[in-house]
């Protein structure tokens, strides 16, 4: 039998990136042979195994037929007849149909090796059709590594949305792509393709709404609200956000598609008419808690934030008291950040000062300061402890000094 380093592994590679995890692929055995030699089968559908050392994955050559919608139902042939090239046409993109010999040659019949130099994504084959989430993984690859689509490959994708292809996705594999694909470094860039291909309006029609809707004149009259998410997103990546700051970042504003522009200001509307759009996304795609309460508190807060300088000390509390801040000041903290995203979501405020952020943490501490377990024993009427204690919250956040 041989062995080949298959896929990412060589990819990254060739691109000067940390290699993580290798996938080896092996032509001419059978899975009874490799059982034989210690290997334990963990693939119920595919021929996949764990070596007996190192425990990574070694997969027999194998080639696949379709048989059903969605990314199920495939028919599998892994036989010792089966070729490396053969096993390499049913992979989804050119940059990771190489594989690399023991000796250290390039097998390329795909020619990956030149779209990694140029910097494109390109399906390898027809096949690329039988799988839906290879659409996600592609507009995650876009974002990861700055690549552009191929235009046939573009065509390809849009001619799978319009066959209703991605409608027959699992909820946990999109929301896996969709993490993974935040997480890159540009993850606007995947946002763009999942709308160029028309992806985005089947998986999220609620975000892809946004897309031609303008922003308030105060705000940047000259881009549309699609294109600020994307800008915010941006910043996210720049400021290194985790997951759930990304994820609020990239939802707070889908209000703004179902509300009219002339009910936004002070009204909040959007915010009111947002949060259920919000909920209903992460319930569809089932978002983990936290990614779910922070974005649907980003989505009712994010005025409230940027409005600091506007707000009673009274609001104030009660901005930190509906997001439990007292209980969870990391989240808080989070919510400030996401606020930050948005107001440098702009062309030209990239960098701009978001003093609302170090005012808010003031605010918080300043309440924190308040010695509640104190003020309850001095209490003698118990039903009076909780006011007792928003009132002298109260005052201590009168007495801050800030510079707004």
């Amino acid at each position: 039998m041989t062995v080949y380093t298959v896929g990412g592994a060589v990819r990254d590679r060739l691109l000067g990136l940390p290699v993580k995890d290798r996938d080896y692929v092996i032509v001419g055995t059978t899975a009874d042979d490799m059982v034989r030699r210690g290997f334990k089968p963990v693939g119920k559908d595919f021929p996949v195994f764990l070596h007996p050392q190192t425990h990574e994955e070694y997969a027999l050559a194998r080639t696949e037929r379709k048989q059903g919608r969605g990314y199920t139902g495939f028919v599998v042939h892994a036989t010792p007849e089966v070729t490396l090239e053969e096993d390499l046409a049913r992979r989804d993109l050119t940059i990771n149909a190489i594989a690399e010999a023991a000796d250290g040659r390039l097998i390329d019949p795909y020619h990956g090796v030149a779209d990694l130099k140029a910097g494109v994504l390109r399906h390898v084959s027809q096949a690329f059709v039988e799988d839906p989430v290879r659409i996600l993984r592609l507009a995650r690859f876009a974002g990861r590594f700055g690549f552009t689509v191929a235009p046939d490959t573009l065509q390809l994708m849009q001619q799978m949305v319009a066959d209703g292809e991605v409608d027959h996705l699992v909820a946990e594999r999109v929301w896996q792509e969709w993490a993974k694909g935040l997480m890159s470094d540009n993850p606007a860039r995947m946002i763009e393709v999942l709308q160029q291909c028309g992806a985005l309006a089947r998986l999220a029609p609620e975000l892809a709404a946004l897309f031609g809707v303008p922003q308030p004149a105060s705000h940047h009259p000259e881009v549309d609200t699609g294109l600020h998410i994307l800008l915010c997103m941006q910043r996210a990546a720049c400021l290194e956000a985790n997951l759930a700051v990304r994820w609020a970042v990239l939802l707070h504003d889908l209000g703004k598609g179902v509300t009219p522009e002339d009910e936004w200001p002070r009204h909040v509307k959007h915010e009111v008419t947002g949060m259920p759009l919000v909920d209903a996304i992460c319930q569809r795609y089932r978002v983990p808690g936290d990614c779910r309460d922070l974005a649907v508190m980003t989505c009712r807060e994010h005025l409230n934030i940027h409005r600091f300088a506007e707000l009673r000390a009274a609001t104030k509390l009660d901005v930190l008291e509906r997001c439990d801040a007292f209980r969870k000041p990391q989240r808080f903290a989070d919510l400030l950040l996401a606020c930050k995203c948005d107001a440098q979501g702009r062309t030209g405020f990239e960098f701009s000062p978001y003093s609302q952020r170090n005012n808010w943490l003031q605010v918080l501490a300043a309440a924190q300061s308040v010695n509640s377990g104190e003020i309850a024993q001095q209490c003698k009427d118990p039903t009076h402890i909780k006011e007792s204690i928003r009132l002298a919250r109260l005052d201590a956040i009168k007495q801050l000094s800030l510079d707004v």
